[in-house]
């Protein structure tokens, strides 16, 4: 293309005048695209404090990179956008092969309710109660408020609705499970019995507790939220 422009002065010339006149164009698109920006900057700044009064369905326009406007902001917890209210399946360790339970209550308090099966008393009543059906006590055990000793555990959210009618449902079946026997009226079968009443599915109850949560939450598919079919409850 050189050997070309030298033969024909006029294309050079031409040439010439077209690079000129992109470099006079490039130029002047730089100096008209600051003050664009520098307005866009300055609105955006003027809007920041407008928006912090709007409800918060507004705020999911403000990009991630503004910042807040206001120091008031707080961040929304991952617990409350599944749900206000929790059953948390769990498993720990005992003298044999172990305690399937349940927490149940609100994520925003600290305090929570226990409900499992298990046999009342000391040995002897867990010794029978592999033979014959002896009394049960339904409330916590020792251990069960321990994190120490938590071998496995699956929390499920739920909705206030749901939670009412879940909570009511774990009260009842403490009230009706007066025994306990390790082959059929056992802490996995309680426990496995709140899980169908809230539409999960509970893997068999001769499990050990640690394998039953596990298997459990595998069946489920790490479900988070529970919703509760029509007429439940």
């Amino acid at each position: 293309m050189a050997g070309m422009i030298r033969k024909r002065p006029g294309l050079e010339l031409l040439a010439k005048a077209a690079l000129l006149a992109a470099f006079v164009g490039l130029g002047a698109g730089i100096s008209s695209a600051q003050p664009i920006e520098a307005r866009a900057d300055h609105q955006q700044r003027d809007a920041l404090p407008n928006s912090a009064t709007k409800p918060a369905e507004s705020m999911a326009a403000v990009t991630p990179s503004a910042p807040p406007a206001t120091s008031d902001a707080k961040p929304v917890r991952r617990a409350a956008a599944l749900g206000p209210y929790y059953v948390d399946f769990r498993a720990r360790t005992a003298s044999t092969y172990g305690h399937a339970f349940v927490w149940y209550g609100k994520t925003s308090e600290k305090q929570v309710e226990v409900a499992g099966l298990a046999p009342a008393g000391d040995e002897v009543p867990y010794i029978l109660g592999h033979i014959m059906f002896v009394p049960s006590e339904t409330g916590a055990t020792y251990g069960d408020l321990d994190e120490q000793y938590l071998t496995a555990s699956y929390r499920v959210y739920l909705d206030e609705a749901d939670a009412k009618k879940v909570f009511a449902y774990i009260k009842h079946q403490q009230e009706t499970s007066p025994l306990w026997n390790a082959a059929t009226a056992n802490c996995t079968a309680f426990i496995g019995r709140i899980a169908t009443f809230m539409g999960l599915n509970a893997p068999f109850h001769l499990l050990k507790p640690e394998e039953y949560v596990n298997r459990l939450r595998e069946l489920n598919g790490g479900r988070k939220m529970v919703h509760l079919e029509p007429g439940r409850g």
